[in-house]
């Protein structure tokens, strides 16, 4: 059931089967998308989850492009293109919007993180991020530099795999901060692998699985299970991970 929320900014993605959509080839073959017709996303916060290479990335980056921003990240005014690899996915991602229109907006992938810190300083708009280039500092202090001071509320932020940059304490902290821009009337949508990110409460949590995408309970997803189940007998995984034969 589709939820119903003043807040939405993206209600649903519609994907449609236009000229050019090949099921055969990739990224249509994916099965994360090949049965894949409308996507609803909670009013505050969706995850995405899967294995590596399950297509997550790959949906998430089309989402991010339909939306309208630039392939590598930042904002809907970045328009540079480092090294052009992202799918043809997106051309077939029909936006349902709601009434209500963002005041900002953001797209962070880790994988390019760097690219787009580059493009701020030759932008000039260090400012925006802190005063201090995100070259000068750490991966994750540039990462919360960014979210501290670029990501105003009121807005649609996309991410792909945020907790590549943070360490477990830094994901509580990146939670905290979530909590706040949602209260500021934000909405996220986030792949992770990341089980702390992940328990963020009244999310929607869509896992891929060979037949597509499911949405399931936290408690129910991969990561939360294997997490749990190494911490609560590390030694015998251990003992069978690394034995000998």
């Amino acid at each position: 059931m589709r939820a119903v929320d003043a807040e939405h900014y993206w209600i649903a993605a519609r994907f449609e089967r236009r000229e050019g959509w090949d099921a055969g080839s990739y990224p249509f073959n994916l099965p994360v998308v090949r049965n894949l017709y409308e996507l609803e996303f909670h009013p505050k916060v969706t995850f995405l989850v899967g294995e590596n290479g399950s297509g997550k990335s790959t949906l998430i980056e089309a989402l991010a492009v339909a939306w309208g921003f630039n392939a590598e990240g930042g904002t809907r005014n970045f328009n540079f293109d480092t090294r052009a690899s992202h799918s043809p996915l997106h051309r077939f991602v029909r936006p349902v919007r709601s009434a209500r229109r963002a005041t900002d907006g953001y797209f962070l992938r880790a994988e390019s993180h760097f690219n787009v810190s580059t493009q701020i300083d030759e932008l000039g708009v260090v400012q925006s991020y802190g005063g201090v280039s995100l070259h000068e500092q750490s991966h994750g202090e540039s990462f919360f530099a960014l979210i501290d001071n670029r990501l105003k509320g009121g807005g649609l932020y996309i991410m792909d795999e945020p907790e590549a940059a943070l360490s477990p304490n830094r994901q509580l902290s990146f939670l905290v901060r979530l909590h706040e821009l949602v209260r500021l009337r934000s909405q996220f949508i986030i792949a992770t692998h990341s089980p702390i990110i992940l328990g963020y409460p009244d999310a929607w949590i869509y896992q891929t699985t060979p037949r597509g995408l499911e949405r399931i309970a936290y408690e129910d997803t991969d990561h939360y299970q294997v997490t749990r189940s190494f911490l609560n007998r590390r030694q015998t995984f251990l003992d069978t991970l690394l034995a000998d034969d």
